[in-house]
């Protein structure tokens, strides 16, 4: 975990891929992010269950650290 100023680091998660075919937790997780429609961005605070939840749908989503 990379940490900005306020001592907190920063993931930028694209959604990637469709979420079609895939379970309905997968599909609430990406809700759960943020997401809505594909190619969208969101920026969260790095944590352990914002971790958690991208590791969860890893496969339909490209994240990157960012120091803001």
């Amino acid at each position: 975990m990379r940490k900005g100023k306020d001592g907190v680091g920063k993931l930028h998660i694209t959604w990637v891929k469709s979420d079609i075919g895939y379970s309905r937790d997968q599909r609430s997780t990406l809700k759960a992010l943020g997401l809505h429609r594909l190619h969208q961005s969101v920026k969260h605070d790095d944590s352990p269950s914002m971790r958690g939840m991208v590791t969860k749908v890893k496969h339909l989503v490209k994240v990157e650290e960012v120091e803001e």
